[in-house]
């Protein structure tokens, strides 16, 4: 297949892209929006359930857990049978296990319920991701991939947002926070109806007619699988879960599975418990605890705005470094204030949800760049599941944490952990901005292909409709 024209990642932005990065961008709005109104939910569900600190972290901790199996064994099922069909069933599942948590009526239920909502969770993250960096044009993929992340700190704001319209909704507030993730599962399901199947991943399982069916149907009749600049023969791309851990490719899983860590948990952390945390500032009351916590993640969508400005013009590598050192500054620095102020305090946490923020959608793009179609899926779970891991951990002890070291020594930890993700970074983290997929998912980042040869964009008006 010598000069193959990339097709999908050489061609212009077109209507197409737009329309499956909104729809895609629905449940990265949800996976905020679920994991954040928790928090909010917390302050009437407490007393209601009668819960204990340790009750608590379990509460906040049980969705996370559930992404960690969501995102490692859905993500294996989404490169085996397909994104489409994965893509449809997840909302139908986040939807019923909103509604499900609301009539908890102990903790035991409501664990349980969290639970499979943050498998569902977890199993968006491969799937949307994966069908979209699959159509994405290379010039515009890290933009519109963070893109969808940064629709994620969107819904965890309008997670706080209605938690405050709600606070004075009674006793059983909490009930109406945890159903109210099902409203926006219910719309973005109506919207994804008629998205069509991967042709990347139809060719991989050699299904060529269905992936030209596709090819023809959203780019135009002139264009054949020839243009995907797929380097292998198709249908001879059947993988295996292991395949992540290879001698090719276990670099990038560590790489993955450690940055992504290291940016998750303090951020969830924050996320689950930032009334709490506030309140150990020193700031109390409704106009502190609720517009505070909306304040924060505000500005963790206000970060995302230079981030995706930044990462096709200095790269993913450097952003993702300046990111971790501001965050390892500003959580550390508290710590080192004699008598710190809940100003300072405060401060320090807005920095750090601005870097956050500027970068974190990364968690999204780097894997999704860094691995072939047959295991894409495969690996963007993996590096959800395994950052669960930590952050499930954090989120349970994070209320220990602030009565035994105090606010300052609570995001002292959070600087620790952040450097952990700098020093990974440093020496695992390889450049992908601005290369077709199929040049970035080869060992040296070069084209598998030594007869491919890069191009420029076509200058060609395509048009293509979801249905």
């Amino acid at each position: 297949m010598s000069s193959s024209v990339h097709l999908i990642d050489d061609a212009p932005l077109t209507r197409f892209h737009k329309k499956l990065t909104t729809f895609s961008s629905g449940g990265p709005f949800i996976d905020g929006y679920a994991l954040s109104i928790i928090g909010i939910a917390l302050i009437t569900m407490t007393p209601a359930l009668d819960l204990g600190p340790s009750e608590i972290g379990m509460v906040g901790a049980a969705s996370l857990v559930g992404i960690f199996f969501g995102g490692g064994v859905f993500g294996w099922v989404t490169d085996k049978v397909g994104r489409h069909t994965m893509y449809i069933l997840d909302l139908i599942a986040l939807a019923a296990f909103s509604i499900l948590s609301a009539f908890s009526t102990d903790i035991r239920q409501l664990v349980l319920w969290r639970f499979l909502l943050g498998v569902a969770i977890g199993a968006d993250y491969p799937i949307a991701t994966s069908l979209l960096a699959e159509f994405l044009p290379k010039k515009h993929r890290g933009r519109l991939l963070g893109a969808t992340f940064v629709v994620w700190a969107i819904g965890a704001a309008a997670a706080f947002a209605v938690g405050y319209a709600l606070r004075d909704a009674g006793p059983d507030a909490w009930r109406y926070m945890l159903a109210s993730p099902a409203i926006f599962a219910i719309i973005t399901l109506l919207f994804r109806l008629g998205t069509p199947e991967s042709p990347r991943w139809l060719l991989s399982r050699g299904r060529v007619d269905e992936a030209r069916a596709v090819i023809k149907k959203v780019y135009g009749e002139k264009y054949d699988i020839e243009s995907l600049g797929e380097a292998t023969e198709p249908g001879s791309k059947q993988a295996r879960f292991t395949d992540i851990f290879n001698r090719k490719f276990w670099r990038r899983t560590l790489f993955v599975s450690i940055f992504w860590t290291a940016q998750v948990i303090p951020l969830f952390a924050v996320y689950t418990f930032a009334p709490d945390l506030l309140a150990s500032f020193g700031m109390d009351g409704d106009a502190n605890l609720y517009g505070g916590s909306l304040l924060i993640s505000l500005i963790f969508v206000v970060g995302g705005i230079p981030g995706l400005w930044l990462v096709e013009r200095i790269g993913r590598r450097k952003l993702l470094l300046w990111s971790f050192g501001i965050i390892v500054v500003a959580l550390a620095a508290p710590a080192f204030i004699p008598n710190v102020a809940p100003q300072t305090l405060f401060t320090a946490l807005a920095i750090f949800a601005l870097a956050s923020g500027a970068s974190s959608f990364l968690e999204v793009v780097y894997p999704n760049e860094l691995f072939p179609t047959e295991i894409r899926a495969t690996a963007v779970g993996f590096g959800t599941a395994i950052s669960r891991v930590g952050s499930a951990a954090s989120t349970y002890l994070m209320p220990v944490a602030i009565i035994s070291f105090g606010a300052a020594g609570a995001l002292l930890i959070g600087a620790g952990i952040s450097l952990v993700g700098l020093i990974a970074t440093f020496l695992l983290a390889p450049e992908t901005a601005n290369r077709s997929l199929s040049e970035t998912t080869s060992r040296d980042g070069r084209s598998e292909n030594p007869e491919q040869t890069s191009i420029e964009p076509l200058n060609v008006e395509l048009e293509g409709k979801l249905s």
